[in-house]
């Protein structure tokens, strides 16, 4: 046999050696692996059956306990509804005896009502034979008689009640004006004021009219752009070396008088020109508004305002109410209210900031719809003001019911602030017209005569005649005459209404 195949056979038979121990060694691995799962297997089912158990038993044991729980407050509940139908039980026997006693009792009201019911019987007999008697002795019916007596009576009663109310009226009055004089008079006695300086309207000096011209610019281009950049109208007319600047908004009014008062100093009149100087304007105003406003709340002693209310302050440095500078009058009326809620016991820090926020609505009374105490309020309320200083706010002007004090008390020291003498300016026309009104006003009413404005407005005094109105009539007249004044006009401090009635005989001598 070759070489050869004896190695090939060799190889042969090793290889299947090989292969059958590799087989056997494979099957006894499997042997061993398969028992291997087989007592994981069994430990798992063990483990199992013991957590099963653990947890039956742990069930029932909750199971016991939850029922002994229920039956403890099953039987508690019988106890307590045991004692409540033993009270209950006691209160139906305590009213069966009250039941009893007001038996009893209505009986012997039945009987005291029946003698007396006899008993009254027998006076309305007495009675009317007496009135039979006095008619036959008078002459006169009863509704005759009763109606003179009652017309008697009532008269007696009228003048009676006229001459205590007009008595009464007039010390109660006596006494609150002699209080509210020296109330007003030491607050402000107390607090030293400016008269009015400021103007509503902003007019430009010129050096010569010529610079009209270059202010226009070729085709109005210059005018135009200053116009628009700066939000106003610009008057040229033909008052000599002046312009005015016109808008409704005080801030833009301020910013576009500045810039023009520095292009006509400048003379460069162009629109680049414009641009800048009307920036340079603004920036300038910010700063004084702030400033302003910092001034504001440190003379009125109240710090720690918002950022934005501070804003608003500012911009009431340019704003005026009949020539009066409203943040002068903003600081003078926190003054003034602080004063007067010292004198009276009210909250000062409450009355001091009410005073000074309480025209903060004419800040942006033209920008939003409303009126400026309402606007004001919601600002404030906004910005984290406290309750008590909102409604001070909204309610100096009575668009909400005054709720307190100090409500009450910046109502008043606004008044004070806008009627003193020279804090306010008014037209001839708007004054003629005024007292012209009140005097229609109070003529408006049955049984006046005549009606005159005297003091400036400040008192109307109405004459009647005295067969049309009586004394108790005239305390009404002059009632409704200050509450229909109140109602149809606008007008600073208050109006006296006197109703004057006066009663003559005259007779002569032959």
């Amino acid at each position: 046999m070759p070489v050869w195949l004896r190695e090939v056979l060799a190889l042969l038979i090793g290889g299947l050696i090989g292969v059958g121990i590799g087989y056997w060694v494979r099957l006894w691995q499997y042997k061993q692996e398969m028992g291997d799962l087989e007592a994981m297997r069994k430990r798992l089912l063990e483990e199992a059956e013991k957590q099963s158990r653990d947890i039956i038993l742990d069930s029932k044991d909750k199971a016991l306990k939850l029922r002994q729980e229920t039956e403890a407050d099953l039987e508690r509940r019988a106890k307590e509804l045991r004692r409540e139908e033993e009270r209950l039980q006691q209160r139906r026997s305590q009213l069966d005896a009250r039941q009893d006693k007001l038996d009893g009792r209505e009986q012997r009201l039945n009987k005291r009502q029946s003698t007396l019911d006899r008993r009254w019987n027998e006076l309305e007999k007495q009675e009317s034979l007496h009135r039979a008697e006095m008619e036959r002795i008078a002459n006169l019916s009863e509704e005759e008689a009763r109606a003179i007596i009652l017309q008697q009576v009532a008269e007696e009663s009228r003048n009676d009640m006229a001459r205590v109310i007009r008595e009464e009226e007039m010390k109660a009055r006596e006494e609150a004006d002699r209080r509210a004089r020296k109330l007003i008079a030491v607050a402000i006695q107390r607090l030293a004021s400016e008269p009015v300086a400021e103007l509503t309207t902003k007019s430009v000096e010129i050096p010569s009219d010529e610079l009209k011209g270059r202010i226009i610019g070729r085709g109005g281009r210059n005018i135009r752009v200053f116009e628009q950049k700066a939000g106003v109208d610009v008057i040229v007319d033909d008052t000599p070396e002046t312009i005015t600047v016109s808008s409704f908004d005080p801030v833009r009014r301020e910013i576009a008088a500045r810039a023009m008062h520095r292009l006509v100093a400048d003379g460069r009149i162009h629109p680049a020109r414009i641009e800048k100087v009307l920036s340079q304007a603004r920036k300038e105003v910010q700063e004084i508004m702030k400033e302003q406003a910092e001034r504001a709340v440190y003379e009125a002693g109240t710090p720690g305002l918002h950022p934005e209310l501070m804003k608003l302050l500012g911009r009431l440095h340019f704003r005026t109410s009949f020539g009066q500078n409203q943040l002068s009058h903003a600081i003078e009326v926190a003054k003034l209210a602080s004063l007067l809620a010292s004198e009276l016991g009210g909250n000062v820090e409450t009355a001091r900031l009410g005073g000074l926020l309480h025209d903060i609505g004419k800040a942006v009374d033209f920008e939003v719809e409303g009126t400026h105490a309402l606007i004001g309020a919601e600002l404030a309320r906004r910005y984290g003001v406290s309750k008590s200083v909102v409604h001070c706010i909204e309610s100096h002007h009575h668009e909400v019911e005054q709720e307190s004090i100090e409500a009450v008390i910046v109502e008043v020291a606004d008044a004070i602030s806008g009627a003193r003498p020279g804090a306010r300016r008014e037209s001839l026309e708007r004054y003629i017209k005024r007292i012209r009104t009140l005097e229609d006003i109070s003529k408006s009413f049955k049984g006046v005569e005549e009606a005159f404005a005297i003091q400036a407005g400040r008192e109307i005094r109405i004459v009647v005649r005295p067969g049309d109105v009586d004394d108790l009539a005239a305390i009404h007249l002059s009632r409704d005459v200050a509450r229909k004044i109140e109602e149809t006009m606008e007008y600073p401090g208050q109006i006296k209404v006197t109703v004057i009635r006066e009663t003559r005989s005259v007779e002569y001598a032959k």
